[in-house]
């Protein structure tokens, strides 16, 4: 049955047709990741300032976001780091503990790079870093454009900024700076001497 010319043209036409429509929808896909890819212009700009003042951060209507991720600490969208038993329901630092801070800086150096990811998100969430971020977006390469395009305010931004990327590290496997990989600062760590 199988030498049957007939059958032989069935089994090359199903397979041709498997073919041509896996390729469209290949395309097709090729041509929507192309698109989301693609610097648009930023319809409304960056939100510098949170809705709610700091002072209300304890009340329960009002939600904030925080880094989420840290094992010992987290720091919340107004800017407060604190330990990750001192975070309210509502996702806010409790302002009321001493240990609570804002705006720290307290494991960052000059250039903007800090060894603990949660004190360089609160330290480029300080008011005076504004002008230092926009610079940056502004400078920004196109690669980098995509991914900071994404954002939607300050708080977005500093998560991202402060992520470890390639910018971080050196030969592709050791960081710059080893003790301040987190940097929210406009250039990279200085390279290490081979």
């Amino acid at each position: 049955l199988l030498r049957k010319r007939w059958v032989l043209g069935v089994v090359f036409g199903l397979s041709l047709v498997y073919f041509l429509t896996s390729t469209f929808k290949q395309e097709e896909r090729t041509v929507r990741d192309r698109n989301l890819l693609q610097v648009q212009e930023h319809e409304q700009p960056i939100m510098w300032k949170v809705k709610f003042s700091s002072g209300n951060s304890s009340q329960l209507n009002n939600q904030c976001r925080n880094s989420v991720q840290g094992k010992l600490l987290i720091t919340d969208e107004l800017g407060y780091i604190c330990e990750r038993k001192d975070l309210l329901v509502n996702g806010c630092c409790n302002v009321n503990v001493p240990s609570t801070k804002l705006y720290s800086c307290d494991s960052c150096l000059p250039n903007g790079c800090c060894s603990l990811y949660e004190y360089c998100v609160s330290c480029c969430l300080q008011p005076s870093k504004q002008h230092l971020l926009e610079r940056f977006l502004n400078r920004a390469a196109v690669a980098f454009q995509n991914l900071f395009m994404a954002v939607e305010d300050r708080f977005e931004l500093c998560l991202a900024k402060c992520r470890t990327s390639s910018q971080s590290v050196q030969h592709e496997n050791t960081y710059r700076d080893p003790i301040a990989k987190y940097c929210y600062g406009e250039y990279p760590p200085e390279l290490l001497p081979v």
